[in-house]
């Protein structure tokens, strides 16, 4: 582990973000940043408070924390973080005093336990897990609390018998703890029920002890590579939580295996009851040499990131047991999110001895103070998204902390973001940051019958304005906007549509937004939904020059965006991104392939390949008004203009943007990564 007295960084004067300031004064311990809490809140504010029970070095206590106005959990969250972050292998009783106060001390507690227990021994570790148990009413809920801790470091405080006893008469997450717990005891499995008593196809799966995969990537020279994506649905993207990641993967799985460099490349997705009850294979190739493996989890779908902290433990058994089932071990692991399914990941990577790459992203970090002082007070839910933050930011350090190799998504300033939020990194990397190797694209395929599929199209499209997903013919001749993206909050499909009725667009354009599930919306597209509707209502004339279609696939979005982009048949149109931040922006990048100008937010890594004026529009997303004035000025450029930065766009994205790029950086990187030692905690 890289600890605060190991950071070699340059001290630096302070920066201004309370956030940044504390971090940089508790990883560097440079007193040039002397890093003290702001005044004391106002109105209950607690961020000043959190952050210096987490990075103020203060002594460790509740009773300090509760003169400090901080609730138990708090306290204790912010205790165990600093041990994680120092390396400091608590007792095992010091940690188990903790279960039960919450998912965040929960994922806290479950990050320190394998280095308590590499510390201070099995057996000391072993008999304070049993001791806790045997404290215990039968089926209570903390049961499978310990029992995950248990098997995630394989000890068996407990006799088979007395596990199930314990678990007896807990709910279906208790059964499921025992379940997994009595696969690693060498008797246990004797005890597992039968298939045939299982309530359904996730619980067949957990039960079945012989359990097999297809055959997979096979011996070939070369490391095996796995790549995540743990929310939302592999093949739906733009619906729920599946958004351009999913495309991404597609693309440069398939690339990566036709470099003939690797032995093959898995992408690790999730497969729901819904997939389960279908039959699909946990393990299928998609492309020679590229493989989707499945891990089954107990939810109807792709669980979302708020309910990942609950399928943690499962996550991380299941990936364990199912990498360990191919027909050889998995070198590299590269995940991409600062959550919970992330660090159930990297532990089965270090379980089954694979090195963790992890791409950080400065998020929630560069917004996290701003959002928290710009929500009102009043907002009930303003302290929960305060602390969820706070958590993320620790996710991401743990992640960067376990990684072998960390890698960067540039943005308009290189790395230097990055490197300002993550004092590791610039410790681990100096000012120039970890490498940053180029995102990409596949290239468009046309079909066969490509001219046909385009006008088809286009006249669906355009096939009528009283339909809420339709155009008026008559319309055609006018400019398009085109948004592509799931229907989400950051998305800000609202604000767009707000923003074109404000500057009057309506009366002189079409708007087109694409995205979304069509059976079956999560709670956000129908928020979403509702919020357009609410927009137009009771204004007709509007409503009929704006569609709103579902998702579709992503050849047909390319397909789409390939004929407006047509400068013969297609109409005079835009791509805009109205997102409050993109960390890079596939689908941004798509759209310049296809010769449609783009124009994207300031804000995040869209500004990283687009120069306004040049090959693209960079918008002021920060709210309707100034989204308003910048539609205002794109949708006035002259046409000999947009032609060029059509053709700019095209360009920059074919020159510098092809998943092949990307596919042959990465490749180098993981097979500097095999040989690299992972930067395991070890004991302060």
């Amino acid at each position: 582990m890289t600890r605060p007295d190991d950071c070699l960084a340059p001290p630096s004067r302070a920066d201004g973000d309370p956030l940044v300031d504390a971090r940089r004064a508790f990883f560097t311990r440079s007193p040039a940043v002397r890093w003290r809490p702001g005044p004391s809140p106002v109105g209950g504010d607690d961020l000043a408070l959190l952050l210096e029970a987490e990075y103020g070095l203060m002594p460790r206590g509740a009773a300090h924390g509760r003169a400090a106005g901080l609730g138990r959990e708090d306290v204790a969250v912010a205790s165990l973080r600093q041990a994680a972050r120092l390396g400091v292998p608590l007792t095992p009783e010091a940690l188990l005093a903790h279960t039960a106060e919450g998912p965040r001390t929960a994922a806290v507690l479950a990050d320190l336990w394998p280095g308590t227990v590499r510390a201070h021994g099995p057996e000391w570790c072993g008999d304070a897990l049993r001791h806790a148990l045997l404290r215990l009413a039968p089926g209570a809920p903390d049961v499978a609390e310990l029992l995950d801790l248990a098997t995630a470091t394989g000890l068996w405080p407990l006799d088979p018998e007395e596990a199930v006893r314990l678990a007896g008469p807990g709910g279906r997450a208790i059964r499921h703890a025992l379940w997994r717990h009595l696969h690693g005891h060498p008797t246990g499995g004797r005890l597992l029920p039968p298939v045939a008593e299982a309530a359904d196809p996730y619980e067949a799966l957990l039960l079945c002890r012989d359990l097999t995969l297809p055959d997979g990537p096979g011996r070939a020279p070369g490391p095996l590579v796995a790549q995540s994506m743990l929310l939302g649905g592999f093949d739906t993207p733009g619906q729920g939580a599946s958004g351009g990641l999913s495309v991404l993967l597609g693309a440069l799985g398939d690339a990566l295996a036709d470099l003939g460099s690797l032995a093959g490349v898995l992408t690790i997705v999730t497969a729901g009851q819904a997939e389960l009850a279908s039959g699909v294979s946990l393990l299928s190739e998609r492309h020679a040499g590229h493989w989707l493996l499945r891990l089954p989890v107990d939810s109807d779908g792709p669980p979302p990131q708020h309910r990942l902290p609950e399928h943690r433990p499962a996550l991380a058994w299941w990936a364990t047991r199912l990498l360990g089932l191919l027909g050889r071990p998995v070198d590299v692991l590269h995940v991409r999110y600062a959550d919970e399914g992330s660090l159930a990941l990297a532990q089965a990577a270090d379980s089954v001895d694979a090195r963790l790459v992890f791409t950080a992203t400065p998020d929630p970090h560069r917004r996290l103070v701003e959002s928290h002082r710009q929500a009102d007070p009043r907002d009930p839910e303003r302290a929960h998204r305060l602390r969820d933050a706070l958590h993320r930011v620790f996710l991401a350090d743990r992640l960067v902390d376990r990684a072998a190799t960390v890698v960067a998504i540039p943005g308009p300033s290189g790395t230097r973001d990055l490197v300002r939020h993550f004092p590791l990194l610039a410790a681990r990397h100096g000012p120039a940051g970890p490498p940053a190797p180029p995102e990409g694209i596949a290239p468009y395929r046309p079909a066969e019958d490509e001219d046909a599929a385009r006008r088809a199209l286009l006249a669906e499209l355009f096939s009528g304005g009283h339909r809420p997903d339709g155009l008026a013919p008559a319309d055609r001749d006018l400019p398009l906007l085109l948004c592509v993206g799931r229907l989400h909050p950051v998305k800000q499909q609202d604000v767009l549509l707000r923003a074109w009725l404000t500057a009057g667009l309506w009366r002189t354009s079409t708007l087109v937004l694409v995205g979304g599930a069509a059976e079956r919306p999560t709670a956000e597209e129908e928020q979403m939904r509702d919020a357009l509707r609410s927009l137009v209502a009771g204004h007709p004339e509007a409503a009929r020059r704006l569609a709103v279609r579902p998702a579709l696939p992503n050849a047909a979005v390319r397909r789409l965006e390939h004929a407006l982009g047509d400068p013969v048949h297609g109409p005079r149109a835009w791509y805009v991104c109205p997102s409050a931040k993109e960390e890079f922006g596939l689908a941004v990048l798509e759209a310049m392939e296809a010769g449609l100008p783009a124009a994207g937010p300031r804000r995040g890594g869209v500004a990283h390949y687009l120069r306004d004026g040049v090959n693209g529009v960079l918008l002021d997303t920060a709210s309707s008004a100034t989204l308003a004035e910048d539609l205002e000025r794109l949708v006035a450029l002259p046409e000999p203009q947009r032609s060029r930065m059509a053709r700019a766009g095209r360009d920059t994205v074919n020159s510098r943007f092809p998943v092949s790029g990307m596919a042959e950086a990465l490749a180098e990187l993981y097979r500097e990564a095999r040989t690299r030692r992972t930067m395991v905690p070890s004991p302060a």
